[in-house]
């Protein structure tokens, strides 16, 4: 398996990507909104129940997994171009 981490770290797209991929599985099981975080207490009581929960572990370990995988090359690794890469490619659009 040979991610180009370094490159992807320095895209915002990637980490907005991971967030939604933990969040949305708690979320989701827990039946939370916005509404329901609004003190930092209970955030850490969510991110305790979650953390303590295999099935919710597991949903955002799937989760994650989608979020790293890149559907255009074959298995989970990405391509050598995208390996060659030191910052996120600028779509060039003419």
């Amino acid at each position: 398996m040979k991610i180009n981490f370094k490159v992807r770290a320095k895209n915002p797209q990637f980490w907005i990507q991971i967030a939604l991929s933990i969040a949305a599985p708690v979320f989701a099981y827990y039946g939370i909104t916005g509404a329901d975080l609004t003190t930092w207490g209970s955030v850490g009581k969510l991110a305790i129940d979650a953390l303590s929960n295999p099935y919710v572990l597991a949903t955002a370990g799937v989760s994650v997994y989608n979020a790293l995988n890149d559907p255009t090359t074959r298995g989970l690794s990405d391509s050598r171009q995208a390996m060659s890469y030191n910052l996120p490619k600028k779509d060039v659009r003419r």
